[in-house]
């Protein structure tokens, strides 16, 4: 009974960090020179949908693909959102270890389920774990787009690497379609009918 107690207050603790993720900002946009960048859990939160969305378009599914994004980045709870260029600096911890730690607490179901979550996503081969990387270089063009739209005239770096790593042909398309757009013009099909 206590072991059991103690399982649950570990998961909820779990639960309560990720809570971290809705003020942790993501920190590479910084040098682009955005002020008031998107956070951490915003940024999972599109890359679990466009995981979807892509999923569905390549045959995958899109449920599993929409969970490895959704799971991609919580280990910046504990070692932040370190930009690319901070990477070449630091030896971090794997995000396998970080993750284990997290949840070593938790249910154990919890620990192993979210163990083997990371691990596909880190090191899986499968078309879901394509497509949830896909969304993850898709989320950031995006936001990309959209800071561009906001003044920031730096962003290009951003969505040039993200461009040339999608490997989808969906999310390939997705890309060009959202360059050609604006951030408002989904509205235009419905304004006009």
């Amino acid at each position: 009974m206590a072991e059991e107690a103690e399982q649950v207050t570990g998961t909820a603790g779990f639960l309560l960090e990720m809570g971290m993720l809705k003020r942790a900002k993501r920190s590479g946009w910084w040098i682009a020179g955005v002020k008031d960048p998107e956070t951490i859990a915003e940024h999972s939160f599109r890359v679990a949908l466009i995981g979807s969305v892509i999923a569905m378009m390549e045959g995958a599914d899109p449920a599993k693909t929409a969970l490895l994004g959704l799971w991609h980045d919580t280990q910046e709870t504990r070692v932040s959102d370190i930009p690319h260029i901070g990477r070449r600096y630091l030896d971090a911890a794997s995000n396998e270890t970080v993750t284990a730690d997290q949840v070593s607490a938790a249910h154990p179901a919890v620990q192993a389920g979210a163990k083997r979550i990371v691990q596909e996503y880190e090191h899986g081969d499968s078309l879901e774990v394509v497509c949830a990387h896909d969304a993850d270089k898709l989320e950031c063009l995006i936001q990309a787009v959209e800071y561009r739209e906001q003044g920031v005239s730096t962003v290009q770096p951003w969505i040039d690497s993200s461009l040339s790593k999608l490997k989808t042909g969906s999310a390939q398309a997705l890309a060009e379609a959202a360059l050609s757009m604006s951030s408002v013009d989904w509205q235009k099909t419905y304004l006009s009918r």
